[in-house]
């Protein structure tokens, strides 16, 4: 065969398309990739469960969310991995027994939120843990050495405890999860007003206790 049979024979192939106004199976355009495709939304995802107990989509609406809930709940129970591992399953299980009750009043995580600090509180009131501990403080080249960052979070972990509960939960859903006050209100189950409240106080607290650790201003 010559160098060129190949050419000659794609040529062949699009000349038969255009007269034909179709591509044939095994030509260069039939075989391009297709476009990869859009990622499913969670509103989808429950749909697939409901309808037909789809245990692939729910798998998938765990794995998008399991890093966030196990987060929040290490945070809420003093960084104990064991103890968040164990609510973040028991609130994943919660959440597939109760997921008809969902009604896209609030966005899926947020309404998994509330399942998870339902599951803290529960926790809490049959155990009475001691206050939560606060994220570490991250650091950079320009900021605090090591021995400063430890007393920071040392600080931050005091100020913290010195916080009512309402206060320390405002705190860690507006900023730790950085929900609105309107989405903490709804994983709180409180009211906009006590929410706003709490977060106020909360800084304004943490403002004086931490003082020491504002920059020197000239």
């Amino acid at each position: 065969m010559s160098a060129h049979a190949p050419q000659l024979a794609a040529s062949a192939v699009f000349r038969r398309c255009d007269g034909h106004d179709e591509f044939r199976p095994g030509s260069a355009m039939a075989q391009r990739p297709p476009a990869p495709a859009a990622p499913v939304s969670d509103a989808v995802l429950v749909a697939r469960v409901l309808a037909g107990d789809d245990r692939h989509a729910f798998a998938e609406l765990t794995r998008r969310h399991q890093s966030t809930v196990r987060s929040l709940l290490r945070r809420l129970t003093r960084n104990d991995h064991a103890l968040a591992d164990d609510l973040a399953q028991d609130t994943f299980l919660q959440v597939y027994r109760n997921l008809r009750q969902f009604r896209g009043e609030a966005k899926f995580a947020t309404w998994i939120y509330r399942i998870a600090y339902n599951a803290f509180l529960a926790h809490a009131r049959s155990a009475h843990p001691e206050e939560e501990l606060p994220d570490q403080v991250p650091e950079d080249d320009s900021g605090p050495s090591l021995a400063q960052a430890s007393a920071m979070r040392m600080d931050l972990a005091r100020a913290l405890a010195g916080l009512s509960e309402g206060e320390r939960a405002a705190i860690v859903q507006c900023y730790y999860q950085d929900l609105s006050h309107e989405e903490a209100a709804y994983v709180l189950g409180c009211p906009l007003g006590t929410v706003k409240t709490n977060v106020l106080r909360a800084k304004q607290k943490l403002r004086s206790v931490l003082a020491a650790w504002s920059p020197a201003r000239d």
